[in-house]
This record gives structure tokens, sequence and C-alpha cells, in this order.
């Protein structure tokens, strides 16, 4: 009579994802996260400003009660589309808000956490529009460097030879294409981390706007 012992069986890299695997989607929803953010941002800039300085100029004719109460709550729908965009770049949702009691009249104006997402879409604005610009510069740095040979014949020659001639006098398209190759290498090494900590920053502050900081 023979046993056999069963051994417990170890994931192998057949039926467990590699964790390089999982970069590019994150990647992807990073880059998605940061370059959404201008036109969500300009829109609820915009269309928030524009409402809050209509409502408190119309306060004293009563109409501006009903405008400033439909800001707020067009700033807590932005919110909760920022509050979604983070936990679902991060994997970490957002501490959850206490139901709101309908209310009308001047207490619609007592809701501390409209107010709040009205900040939020005001101090974020020119956040992502730094992170925006700052992402897209890096990508294409990326593509372009490293593809500059292929199309750096169409640009116009003056006196210099491009950034190498400006930068080290090494004249010539040889040294002007190796030194926009390094660079574009440059950019693509750093391209994950840079993007990584424009979202890191982006999403931290949205958590401080839109959430009592103690609650983090």
């Amino acid at each position: 009579m023979t046993t056999t012992m069963e051994f417990p069986m170890t994931p192998t890299s057949a039926t467990q994802p590699a964790v390089g695997a999982r970069v590019p989607g994150r990647f992807r929803r990073e880059v998605g996260y940061l370059l959404s953010g201008l036109p969500l941002g300009t829109a609820a800039f915009v269309l928030l400003v524009t409402g809050f300085s209509l409502g408190v100029s119309t306060l004293v004719i009563a109409l501006g009660v009903p405008v400033l109460g439909g800001t707020l709550a067009m700033a807590r729908y932005f919110a909760r589309v920022e509050s979604a965009q983070i936990e679902y770049v991060t994997g970490r949702a957002l501490p959850p808000l206490p139901e709101r009691t309908p209310r009308g009249g001047w207490a619609m104006l007592a809701d501390a956490q409209g107010w709040r997402d009205l900040l939020h879409a005001v101090v974020m604005f020119p956040v992502r529009v730094t992170t925006f610009s700052l992402s897209v510069s890096w990508m294409a740095g990326a593509a372009g460097g490293l593809t500059y040979g292929l199309w750096s014949w169409s640009l116009p020659r003056d006196e210099n030879d491009g950034l190498a001639d400006l930068a080290f006098g090494w004249s010539g398209r040889g040294p002007d294409i190796a030194f926009m190759m390094v660079l574009g290498a440059f950019f693509l090494a750093t391209c994950v981390p840079v993007i990584r900590g424009l979202v890191a920053a982006q999403t931290g502050l949205g958590r401080v706007l839109l959430r009592d900081g103690g609650r983090l």
C-alpha cells in the first residue's frame, strides 16, 4: 500500500499576474484622470463661480437665495464626480458623507459641505491646469524626443541647429538628433513616477478639500 503526499499548489506565473502587468492599466487610469481633470475642472470653475457671483449680487432681491442654493447643489454634484474619480484611480474611497436633509429657503445656504465643495472647485482649477500641462508635456517630450529623427527634417533651420547647438554648441543634425533622443529617453524613464506624483498630489489635495482632513 502506497501513500501519496499532496502539497498545496502555489500560484505560478500562468495563474498569478505579475506586478508589472498591472502597471500599464494603472498608468492609463492615472493619465485619464489627469487629462479629464482639465475639462471637468474648467466646467466646474466657470459654472460655480458664475452661479456664486450671480447669487451674491442678487441677494438683495431674494433671487440670490435659490441661485446660491442651486450653485451649492451643483458643487456637490461635481464633488461626487471627483470623489468617484479619486476612488477609481487610487482604489481608496473617501469617507462617506452624512445623509443630507432637504431644506429650502435660507436654510439651503447652511450646507457646510456644499461650501466646501465650492471651495474645492475653485482651488483645484489651477491645480488641474498645472497637472494637465505637466503630464501632457512629459508624455509629448518622451514621444517627440524618441521619434525626433523621423520628423526633424521638417523643422526650419536658421543660424542654429537645434537645442544641442543652443545648449552646448554642438552643430550638425547628428548631435541634434542624439541630444533629443537622450532627452526623450529621460522623459520616458521618468514618465511613470512623474505622472504618479501628479496624481498623488491632486488626489491628496482633493481628499483634504472634499472631506475634513482629520477624518482621512
